[in-house]
């Protein structure tokens, strides 16, 4: 393959709770490449995970989303994004409570900045939810990945409590909204 027919992938950031739910989801979605669990906001080099559960670090769970722009764009990505997660809560998400666990939108470039502020702005006129949306749009600095056995948690691990009491029911509410959007 010649540069001229080269794919320009992009990439996408998003705390949204735990993110094993959010790799979960966002690995369905047609145009998604790779999906990397992962910690993003916070000021240490090279976390680990024992040190981002202490809500001590600045970091955030994260997702970062490879995905292929000509397929599913920035905007898509943002109201899966907005659709799957309570962005009303302040530091938690269902029982996972603490700053790791925020609703956080990191940019990679002014359009991605805007395009975020836009339907946050555009959510909060609508007022979509009862209570005002706490959701950070920040520039990303910096993301370090989690640890191997972070990475596909759900796909691995399917029968595990948390996989089919919290997981599993957010999977089948995002398939049932994003029929069309899902990979064959």
């Amino acid at each position: 393959m010649n540069k001229k027919n080269q794919i320009k992938l992009d990439t996408a950031t998003f705390g949204q709770g735990c993110f094993w739910c959010s790799q979960s989801i966002f690995e369905e979605v047609k145009g998604v490449k790779k999906v990397i669990a992962g910690y993003a906001g916070g000021e240490i080099p090279n976390p680990s995970y024992q040190q981002v559960c202490s809500g001590e670090t600045g970091y955030a769970e994260v997702v970062q989303v490879i995905f292929n722009p000509k397929e599913v764009d920035y905007i898509t990505l943002l109201e899966i994004f907005w659709r799957t997660h309570n962005p009303t809560t302040l530091n938690r998400q269902g029982a996972d409570v603490g700053t790791q666990y925020r609703s956080v939108i990191f940019f990679n470039d002014k359009i991605q900045q805007k395009e975020a502020l836009s339907i946050k702005n555009l959510l909060e006129t609508e007022k979509i939810w009862d209570r005002p949306i706490v959701t950070e749009i920040t520039a990303l600095t910096s993301f370090y990945p989690a640890e191997e056995y972070h990475q596909d948690y759900y796909k691995k691990n399917p029968a595990a409590g948390y996989c089919q009491f919290v997981i599993t029911p957010k999977i089948e509410k995002f398939r049932k909204i994003f029929k069309s959007r899902l990979k064959k």
